[in-house]
């Protein structure tokens, strides 16, 4: 059984300044307090099979891989452990003169609902966290 945690905010920016902002993992930290880094250790820009340390507050650091990228449109990571995985999806959409960033985890495997169960609270602030950092990142880019 999976679950889901999902979030939708629109952004008064357009989709590619957006993208920019959401496919620059490695500067993550610098608007969300959710993350305190992330370390690509492969190759660069972010590609598919790319894997990646996220180090965020409260959890231990998870390598995730890339395993699908629209350049422009979203891209998709998942973090596999025995008994879980976890599939993060980030996406943005053209709404009007804006965007619609979509953030979405998905725990799947035998232990995915207890862990969503276990991190719901947290993971809900924390992926809040990281759409409103990217909204206030997007709309007012650093000088």
């Amino acid at each position: 059984m999976t679950r889901q945690l999902r979030t939708e905010i629109d952004i008064s920016a357009p989709a590619d300044r957006v993208w920019t902002v959401m496919i620059d993992v490695e500067r993550w930290h610098e608007w969300t307090a959710s993350i305190e880094r992330i370390t690509l250790l492969d190759q660069h820009p972010l590609s598919v099979g790319a894997r990646v340390r996220i180090r965020q507050p409260k959890f231990p650091a998870l390598v995730w891989t890339v395993t699908r990228i629209e350049p422009g449109r979203l891209f998709v990571w998942e973090s596999r452990n025995p008994g879980v995985t976890v599939t993060g999806t980030h996406s943005v959409q053209p709404i009007g003169a804006g965007t619609r960033a979509t953030l979405q985890l998905d725990y799947a495997g035998p232990f995915g609902g207890v862990l969503a169960t276990l991190t719901r609270n947290i993971s809900e602030r924390y992926i809040a966290l990281e759409a409103a950092g990217l909204k206030q990142r997007s709309e007012r880019p650093p000088v």
